[in-house]
């Protein structure tokens, strides 16, 4: 059962680029030196929204001492709930959506929103990129770079002298966060799929959402920068089976539509342009049915 959610706005007369939505999960550590951050290296004005989910750590209050719009919970209401709610709070033409173990870099949203003019659509999902301290099988993220595994050991002016020597090209396929796309677009689909709860699998069905609203621009960003800390609070929860639940969905794998309609990882070359009907293609959706028919995720 969903908790109740209550909705807390602040009077503002500022316009700001972005509305930069964040849920936090008795997290406020990282939250703080995140919020600190888009304060401190930001080029434009941006409203920030948090969604508090439980905040026995005091984040609530923290949250509500700083004058920042937000949405509470007394319990967890996982990712999608925590992103759709503080949404309706939104004042900016553009929506942010990132996680809270975040630490933007300088010009973060210059870039972002240099991208969004130059996309030539107003059909888009764009994507800053990631900078985290230990390899991973995520070939959007610049690793390792080490600067800090947690906040408190954060080397934040090895950081401000390194981070844009970093070589790295602009990626296809979106995806990740911070990513931005219109807010008329996210309300248009609907934001993220509450039935993904709490989360797990949430991003791809929000791809596939946008890809069936006729979105072929999915783009990744590579001026524009965060550190990653990975504060693994997913580790807290039970996960939904989110790889069955896509393919049950969409009759295709999580994996067939980063591969064959994202390209996700490659050099950004482009609006996509879809699955080419090959060998290959076809070999994945026959495995993908087979999977779906006999109950494999």
């Amino acid at each position: 059962m969903t908790p109740e959610i209550s909705f807390h706005p602040i009077r503002s007369s500022e316009k700001p680029v972005f509305s930069v939505v964040i849920p936090s999960w008795n997290n406020l550590q990282h939250l703080a030196c995140c919020v600190e951050s888009i304060r401190k290296n930001s080029t434009y004005a941006h409203q920030i929204i948090v969604h508090v989910n439980e905040g026995n750590d005091g984040t609530r209050e923290w949250v509500q001492a700083q004058g920042l719009d937000h949405t509470f919970s007394a319990s967890n209401a996982g990712v999608c709930y925590g992103f759709n709610a503080p949404s309706h709070l939104a004042r900016a033409t553009y929506l942010v959506l990132s996680d809270d173990d975040f630490y933007f870099a300088p010009r973060w949203d210059y870039y972002l929103l240099e991208a969004i003019e130059k996309a030539g659509t107003n059909y888009w999902c764009i994507s800053g990129t990631m900078i985290e301290h230990t390899l991973s099988r995520n070939t959007c993220a610049m690793a390792p770079f080490d600067f800090g595994k947690t906040v408190d050991k954060f080397d934040e002016q090895k950081f401000l002298k390194e981070f844009d020597k970093i070589p790295f090209a602009d990626w296809s396929g979106s995806n990740w966060y911070p990513l931005v796309l219109p807010r008329g677009l996210w309300t248009a689909i609907g934001g993220l799929s509450v039935e993904f709860s709490p989360g797990m699998g949430s991003d791809p069905d929000m791809m596939m959402k946008l890809w069936h609203a006729g979105v072929r621009y999915f783009k990744g960003v590579s001026a524009s920068r965060v550190y990653h800390f990975g504060s693994k609070t997913t580790k807290r929860i039970v996960h939904n089976n989110a790889n069955r639940q896509f393919l049950e969905k969409w009759n295709v794998s999580i994996s067939t539509l980063y591969k064959f309609y994202l390209k996700m990882g490659k050099p950004f070359e482009g609006p996509a342009a879809g699955p080419s009907v090959s060998s290959e293609f076809k070999m994945r959706l026959l495995r993908d049915r087979i999977k779906k028919s006999i109950g494999l995720s």
